[in-house]
C-alpha cells in the first residue's frame, strides 16, 4: 500500500479559502488557525484509516482452533461521509467464525478504524470489514453491523435529530447461510442488551 502524500500547509490554506468562499466572517478571532486545525484533524485522525493495512492488522494470529463465533460489540466508530464531508458516529459490531486461527480482539477494533477512518459510506465500511476477515484472516464467515448517527442527516437537509442509520454486511459462508446471520444478529442483541 502506497503511503499518502500529505501537505498540511496546502490543506490549511484550502480550508481558509473555503471559509472565505462560503462567506464565513474570516475576521472572527475564533477562526484564526481553523484551517490548520481542520487540516490536522482530517489528515492525522479522521482519515488515518488510509494509513492502515487490513492484511497487516490481521496477520498476527493466535493458534486457537475454536470454531464458534468471535464477536466484539460496540466499537466506537466515526467515519466521514464522502458526499458532504460530515462525520457519522456511533458503534460497529463485528463477528466472525474462525478458519485457521483467530486474532486478538484489539485487532478487530483496529480493523474498524482501518475502514471507517476514511471518506466512506457506512454501507461500504461494513462490507469491507466483513470481506477483510474472510480474505485476510481466512474466516469461514464474517459479518459487521454499523450503527451510526450521520450528521449529513441530522445537521443539514431533513435535520432528523436522533436518527440512526444501521447497515449490515456479510462475507464468506454467512452470505448464503441464514442460520449464521441469525446467530450473529442474536449474539449482538444479547451482548448489547446488557450495556449501560
Amino acid at each position: 500500500m502506497a503511503a499518502r502524500t500529505i501537505d498540511l500547509a496546502r490543506a490549511a490554506r484550502a480550508v481558509d479559502e473555503l471559509l472565505a468562499a462560503v462567506g464565513a466572517p474570516t475576521d472572527d478571532p475564533e477562526l484564526r488557525g481553523t484551517g490548520q486545525r481542520v487540516a490536522d484533524a482530517l489528515a492525522n485522525d479522521l482519515l488515518s484509516g488510509y494509513d492502515l493495512d487490513p492484511k497487516t492488522i490481521l496477520a498476527d494470529r493466535a493458534g486457537s482452533r475454536a470454531p464458534g463465533l468471535v464477536l466484539v460489540t460496540s466499537v466506537a466508530t466515526t467515519t466521514m461521509c464522502p458526499h458532504h464531508l460530515l462525520p457519522a458516529s456511533g458503534v460497529t459490531h463485528v463477528g466472525y467464525w474462525p478458519g485457521d486461527g483467530v486474532v486478538g480482539l484489539g485487532a478487530m477494533a483496529r480493523l474498524v478504524d482501518c475502514f471507517s477512518r476514511r471518506l466512506a459510506l457506512q454501507e461500504d465500511v461494513a462490507q469491507r470489514i466483513a470481506d477483510a476477515l474472510v480474505e485476510h484472516l481466512g474466516a469461514r464467515a464474517a459479518g459487521a453491523v454499523v450503527d451510526l448517527t450521520p450528521t449529513c442527516m441530522t445537521a443539514r437537509g431533513e435535520r432528523r435529530h436522533g436518527s440512526h442509520a444501521v447497515t449490515t454486511a456479510f462475507a464468506g459462508d454467512a452470505t448464503k447461510d441464514a442460520a449464521l446471520r441469525t446467530e450473529l444478529m442474536s449474539a449482538i442483541a444479547i451482548a448489547t442488551k446488557s450495556e449501560p
